[in-house]
C-alpha cells in the first residue's frame, strides 16, 4: 500500500487485491472546505482577517487592545452566524444522514466560539481579578442555554410556583449568579405561599446585598472581600439559626451562597459541565479570584466533577489549557481535535497580534502563526473557488507565504479563459514573472490547439515568447494562404509595439498594414511598404511567392511607375521595369 499526495491536496492511495482489479481511494484534507454551508465562515472571516493585517501599527496601546477585542468578537459573531445557520438546515434536511453532518457540525461550531471566547477573556482581554468574575459568568450564561426553555415553560404555566421545573430554574438562575431573576421567581412563590413570606425577605435581602465585583466600580479588591466577607457571615448567621429549616429549597439555595461544595455538586445535573461547576464555586467562595490562580480551582473542580467514573474529552483538555495559561498546548490541542486549520490559524494569528506568541519559533524556521497561516492556506486552495481567499492568507505570511503562493497558484486548474485572466492578474500584481509566462504559454497552447489564432497569438504576447509569438504567426499567414483572407484582424491590426517581439511577428502586422493601405487605394505608401518586407529579409522564404503576386496589381498603377527605381535592388528592379 503506498500513499502519494496528488493535485488540488488530495491523497491518493492505490491498493491490489488478489481478486478484482486494482481501487484507487481519494483522502481529501480539509475536507470542511467543500461544505456550502461553511463558505459564509471561510469568506466573512477573510475580511476580518485583512482588516486586523490593515490596522494601524501606531495607534496607542489602548486604542489597540480595544481593537483587538472588538476583532475577537467579529470572528465569534461569525462562528455564531454560521452555527445558527448549520442549526436551521440540520432541521430542514429531510435525509437522515445530512441530518446528522449538520448536527455535528452545529456541535463543533459550538465548541469553537465556546473555546474562543474564554481565550478572549484570559489572553485577548486579559481582565484582572473582580472583571475577570463576571467576564466568566457572562461566559457560562452565553454557552449554557438550555435553562431558557426551561423559563418559558415554567413562566407560560397557570401556576409558575406550582411547577414541576420551578425551583430547577431558580437553582439554575443562583448557580449562573442571575440574582435579580431568580428573586422575581421566588416573589411568585412568596405570593402563592404566604406562609413562607419571612424567609423570601430574608432570602432576597441576602441575594440583593450579595457584593458582587463591576467594571466601573472604583473600590479596590480589598474594599470588595470585606464587603463580601461581611455579607458571608450573615448568610452563615442565617443558616446556623435554623431560618430556612422549613424549606429544603431555600435552605439549599442558602447553602450555594455561601459556597458549599457539596450543595453546589447536589446541583450537578443543572450545571451539566465542569466548567460551570468551576464559575458557580468562585462566584460564592473566591469572587476576587485572580488569573494565574485559576489553574488551582479549574483542575480540583473538574476533578471533583468527573470524579472516577468519567475520564476528560478533548474539549475539557482544550479549556483546562486555557485555564492553566498554557497557549501553545491549547493550540495543540485544537489543532489535533478540530477538523480543518479555521480556528487555530485565526485564534493564532490574533493572539500574535497580542503580542503573546513572539518568542515561539519553530525547528525549520517559520513562526507558529505562519505554519498554520500557510496549512489554512493551502486548503483554500483546493477548492474551485476559496483560492482566491487563500491568496491573501499567502500575502501575509512574511518568510515562506511567497513561496507556497507561487506553487500553489501552478496547480490552479485553468478551465476558462476567465480565471486565467484572474490568475494571471494576482501574479501581475505580484511580480510573479515566472509564473506569468507560465499561465501565458498555458492558454497560448490551448488556444492553438482549439485553432483559436487571435487568443493564442494574445497569450504569447503577454508571456513575451518570442519563438511561440513567431509559431502563431507562421500559422496566420499559413491560414491566409489557405483561405486568401485574415482572422482576427482587430488583433493584427493593433499590435504596436507589441509585433516587435519576433521578426515573424513584425512581418504579419506590416504584411497586415500593407493590405490596409492597398484597400484604401493609397498605392506609394503600400508598394514602398511592401518593399521594405522585401528587402529586410523578415519574410519566410515560404512567402516569397506570394509578396511578388502582391506586388503585380501594384506594377499597373501610375503612381508606383514614378517611384525611383535606384533604390530597389538589383533583383527587384527589372520587376518594375517591365
Amino acid at each position: 500500500m503506498c500513499f502519494e499526495w496528488g493535485p488540488a491536496e488530495m491523497l491518493l492511495c492505490e491498493t491490489l487485491f488478489a481478486r478484482g482489479p486494482s481501487c484507487v481511494f481519494v483522502v481529501r484534507r480539509d475536507q470542511d472546505i467543500y461544505m456550502e454551508t461553511l463558505r459564509k465562515l471561510f469568506n466573512e472571516s477573510h475580511g476580518i482577517f485583512v482588516g486586523l493585517q490593515r490596522c494601524e501599527e501606531e495607534r496607542a496601546v489602548r486604542a489597540r487592545n480595544a481593537q483587538l477585542i472588538q476583532v475577537s468578537k467579529n470572528y465569534r459573531s461569525v462562528i455564531r452566524a454560521c452555527m445558527e445557520d448549520m442549526h436551521q438546515a440540520a432541521i430542514s434536511a429531510r435525509d437522515s444522514a445530512l441530518h446528522s453532518q449538520y448536527s455535528i457540525q452545529v456541535s463543533i461550531l459550538s465548541a469553537m466560539e465556546l473555546i474562543w471566547n474564554l481565550c478572549e477573556i484570559l489572553f485577548v482581554e486579559a481582565a484582572p481579578a473582580g472583571p475577570l468574575l463576571l467576564r466568566l459568568l457572562d461566559w457560562v450564561q452565553l454557552h449554557i442555554c438550555d435553562v431558557d426553555n426551561m423559563v418559558r415553560e415554567v413562566l407560560s404555566s397557570e401556576n409558575p410556583s406550582k411547577h414541576k421545573l420551578f425551583w430547577n430554574v431558580v437553582d439554575i438562575f443562583v448557580l449562573q449568579g442571575r440574582m435579580d431573576e431568580a428573586r422575581h421567581l421566588l416573589s411568585k412563590e412568596a405570593i402563592a405561599n404566604p406562609t413562607s413570606m419571612n424567609m423570601y425577605k430574608i432570602l432576597d435581602d441576602l441575594m440583593k446585598k450579595m457584593p458582587v465585583p463591576s467594571v466601573g466600580n472604583t473600590q479596590t479588591l480589598t474594599e470588595m472581600e470585606l464587603k463580601w466577607q461581611h455579607w458571608h457571615e450573615e448568610c452563615q448567621r442565617y443558616l446556623q439559626d435554623g431560618t430556612f429549616a422549613s424549606s429544603s429549597h431555600m435552605e439549599s439555595i442558602c447553602k450555594i451562597l455561601l459556597g458549599d461544595e457539596n450543595a453546589i455538586l447536589e446541583k450537578k445535573e443543572l450545571m451539566t459541565t465542569w466548567y460551570h461547576f468551576l464559575v458557580t464555586r468562585l462566584l460564592y467562595s473566591h469572587p476576587t479570584v485572580k488569573p494565574m490562580e485559576l489553574r488551582f480551582y479549574a483542575q480540583s473542580s473538574m476533578d471533583m466533577f468527573l470524579g472516577e467514573e468519567s475520564s476528560p474529552e478533548p474539549l475539557d483538555t482544550i479549556l483546562m489549557a486555557a485555564f492553566e495559561f498554557e497557549l501553545h498546548q491549547v493550540i495543540k490541542e485544537c489543532s489535533v481535535a478540530l477538523s480543518n486549520w479555521w480556528f487555530v490559524a485565526h485564534l493564532t494569528d490574533l493572539l500574535d497580534h497580542c503580542k503573546l506568541l513572539q518568542s515561539h519559533n519553530l525547528y525549520f524556521g517559520s513562526n507558529m502563526r505562519e505554519f498554520l497561516l500557510l496549512e489554512y492556506a493551502s486548503g483554500l486552495f483546493s477548492h474551485h473557488s476559496l483560492w482566491q481567499l487563500g491568496v491573501d492568507y499567502f500575502d501575509h505570511c512574511p518568510e515562506y507565504g511567497r513561496v507556497y503562493l507561487e506553487l500553489h497558484i501552478e496547480r490552479i486548474p485553468l478551465n476558462t479563459e476567465q480565471k486565467a485572466l484572474k490568475v494571471l492578474r494576482i501574479c501581475e500584481q505580484r511580480q510573479m514573472h515566472e509564473q506569468v509566462r507560465s499561465i501565458c504559454k498555458i492558454m497560448a497552447m490551448k488556444a492553438l490547439r482549439n485553432n483559436r489564432l487571435g487568443s493564442a497569438l494574445s497569450w504569447s504576447i503577454r508571456a513575451k515568447d518570442a519563438a511561440f509569438a513567431t509559431l502563431i504567426s507562421d500559422r496566420f499567414l499559413k491560414d491566409y494562404c489557405e483561405r486568401g483572407r485574415f482572422s482576427d484582424l482587430d488583433l493584427i491590426d493593433n499590435l504596436g509595439p507589441s509585433m516587435l517581439l519576433s521578426d515573424r511577428l513584425t512581418f504579419l502586422g506590416k504584411y497586415r498594414e500593407f493590405h490596409r493601405l492597398y484597400g484604401e487605394k493609397r498605392f506609394s505608401e503600400a508598394a514602398r511598404l511592401l518593399l521594405m518586407l522585401m528587402t529586410a529579409h523578415i519574410a519566410p522564404c515560404s512567402f516569397w511567392m506570394t509578396l511578388l503576386t502582391d506586388a503585380l496589381p501594384l506594377l499597373e498603377q501610375k503612381e508606383v511607375r514614378m517611384l525611383r527605381h535606384a533604390h530597389l535592388p538589383e533583383s527587384l528592379r527589372g520587376l518594375f521595369q517591365l
